[in-house]
């Protein structure tokens, strides 16, 4: 089996290409760093480290590496012979991508009738299905027809923390032993594809949103108080007690929610929260509050994971979410100035005042009750900061 996967980074060697070579598929990493390629090509192996007391070691064989600014022609090559094409790119390099992937499509429908499924591994709802989008605005309404017929775009949820790390083997990755891999067997074309380690599923929805707001939401809660009480990282975060405190209560906030809307059980879901605290206090990841709580202004969206289960717990459960709420309040006062999102956040409550970011940035406006939580938040937090 073959598989290629766009993006030769930490999280793409060390999750994604990972499971695929386990799982007895020849993988052929894609990406435009010479460096990664150059290694990949020469050692044709690496190795993935188990961020535990275990420092357990995997051996990752059989991978190659492509370099799609250079040889473009042997991207669209492999991809006309794959079994499988992923990506872990980041959600924002899917469109430039597109081109690519369309032009080895084509190439493998001229070859084979055999399915392909095409699966984008991003930190994004609907990762796949905006790549799907961005592919099809290159093709002819009579190819999408017979694309649609041959090529699967199935959604996914992945988790999986990769610390920033420096390592002198350029290849090798360290990364933590808890991960998940959710894939939507309703959009798959033909036979899913034989991937250990992933869960497929016929709605998504409830393990992306459980992901969000349970994962997201709480390394966020983590980073931005964190920042406001002068702790370098995260692990430093869930150290100090009341910060601690706080993270577990938003995620109880934020179950509250996933139990009413998705029927989780309550245990189970109490269960799930307590393995993220236990990922979030590893103390063999070492990640900075700076790197997990940056771009603040798309973590300020309304659909985002602090504001979207704050306003649907004030819509669906009728409660206050005050702990999200102080939350929201610390990502507002975030004033990292490495951080040109947090610099714009802080130019705008200076010119339009906190309600002005909040409708900005949340579409909060005044007349919602969650509005009035947040500022109220947003000064107790302040005053205890300049005191």
């Amino acid at each position: 089996m073959l598989a290629v996967h766009f993006g030769a980074g930490n999280i793409g060697r060390g999750f994604i290409g990972s499971l695929l070579s386990q799982s007895g598929y020849q993988v052929y990493f894609v990406d435009i760093n010479s460096e990664l390629i150059d290694a990949l090509n020469e050692k044709k192996a690496y190795r993935v480290v188990l961020a535990d007391e275990s420092k357990e070691e995997l051996y990752i064989e059989g991978v190659q590496g492509i370099n799609s600014q250079t040889d473009p022609e042997k991207v669209v090559e492999m991809i006309a012979k794959a079994d499988l094409v992923t990506t872990a790119v980041g959600p924002n390099i899917l469109k430039f991508i597109a081109d690519l992937i369309a032009d080895g499509l084509r190439k493998h429908a001229n070859e084979t009738e055999k399915p392909l499924n095409v699966i984008a591994c991003e930190n994004a709802i609907g990762g796949s299905t905006m790549l799907k989008n961005s592919v099809y605005e290159k093709l002819s309404d009579e190819e999408k027809s017979a694309f649609d017929k041959q090529f699967g775009f199935p959604d996914s949820a992945v988790d999986r923390i990769v610390p920033n790390q420096k390592n002198e083997d350029k290849l090798m990755v360290s990364v933590e032993p808890f991960y998940e891999w959710v894939v939507d067997q309703s959009k798959i074309i033909g036979e899913k594809p034989p991937v250990e380690g992933v869960t497929y599923v016929d709605d998504l929805t409830p393990y992306i949103e459980r992901k969000l707001f349970t994962v997201n939401t709480g390394h966020a809660v983590t980073a931005y108080l964190g920042y406001q009480f002068g702790v370098k990282t995260i692990k430093e975060a869930m150290d100090t007690a009341e910060i601690r405190e706080s993270v577990e209560k938003a995620l109880h906030e934020t179950g509250s929610l996933l139990v009413e809307k998705y029927d989780f059980k309550l245990e189970d879901h109490t269960a799930y929260i307590h393995k993220i605290l236990k990922r979030f206090e590893n103390p063999y990841i070492s990640d900075e509050v700076t790197r997990v709580g940056r771009a603040p202004i798309r973590k300020l969206g309304e659909n985002d994971r602090l504001v979207g289960p704050a306003v649907q717990i004030v819509e669906m459960l009728k409660e206050e979410p005050t702990y999200l709420a102080s939350a929201i309040a610390a990502a507002l006062l975030y004033n990292f100035e490495g951080d040109p999102e947090a610099v714009q956040v802080q130019e705008t409550i200076a010119s339009e005042g906190v309600l002005g970011a909040l409708q900005k940035y949340s579409s909060l406006t005044e007349d919602r009750p969650l509005t009035a939580l947040i500022i109220k938040q947003y000064e107790e937090i302040k005053s205890n900061v300049q005191a």
